[in-house]
């Protein structure tokens, strides 16, 4: 992405055993310096630990991408997943998709990038998160919340609950594929966010 700010990446850390995201993104959160203003951009399951760290740092913005705010927001398959407790039955090398399949799943041109993000994950991390992600149960809203979804959207397409501001044919890779897009929109809404602060101390 093309942002008119400075962006730190933040790279995951390894989970403890049965380590719950509220007690993973609390850890995480330590990386963050809190003491300027800052916003939390997170994507897909990354998401879910940018709402769970804006909870404890109060950034002046939360931007989510190909996410969800909610547990309500995930499928309905994904909740029942959690609910009978499979996917800690599952070994996590079948957590390693097949190309043509992740390919369609993603929803990208890029397969040559997806592949070798694929070929880098720790699949005993892809197991931890999606068991986390189908037993997520944040009810909670976020303030100062910006959403940015994909229309086709196949992994967490969107369920229509909320204000968003949706990318017309985007799929859950288009933090790669709609880069220009998405970057465009934070620009905008990280400058609109900023002048209503100034606002706000002057007045």
């Amino acid at each position: 992405m093309k942002l008119d700010h400075t962006l730190i990446p933040i790279e995951w850390i390894k989970p403890y055993k049965e380590e719950a995201i509220k007690d993973y993104s609390a850890r995480l959160s330590k990386i963050i310096d809190p003491k300027s203003d800052f916003v939390l951009i997170g994507v897909s399951f990354g998401g879910l630990v940018a709402v769970e760290i804006s909870r404890i740092l109060k950034p002046c913005l939360t931007i989510l991408i190909s996410s969800v705010e909610t547990k309500i927001e995930l499928r309905p398959i994904y909740r029942g997943f959690g609910k009978l407790n499979i996917i800690k039955k599952i070994p996590a090398k079948l957590f390693d998709p097949p190309r043509y399949i992740a390919s369609s799943l993603f929803g990208t041109a890029n397969k040559e990038l997806l592949n070798d993000i694929l070929e880098d994950t720790d699949l005993q991390f892809a197991k931890w998160a999606v068991n986390e992600l189908v037993n997520w149960d944040n009810q909670n809203q976020v303030e100062n919340l910006i959403r940015i979804h994909g229309t086709k959207d196949k992994l967490i397409p969107w369920r229509g609950l909320g204000k968003v501001e949706l990318i017309e044919d985007g799929e859950h890779f288009m933090i790669v594929d709609r880069a220009e897009e998405i970057s465009k929109i934070i620009n905008e809404k990280i400058k609109d966010r900023s002048h209503q602060l100034r606002l706000n101390s002057n007045s």
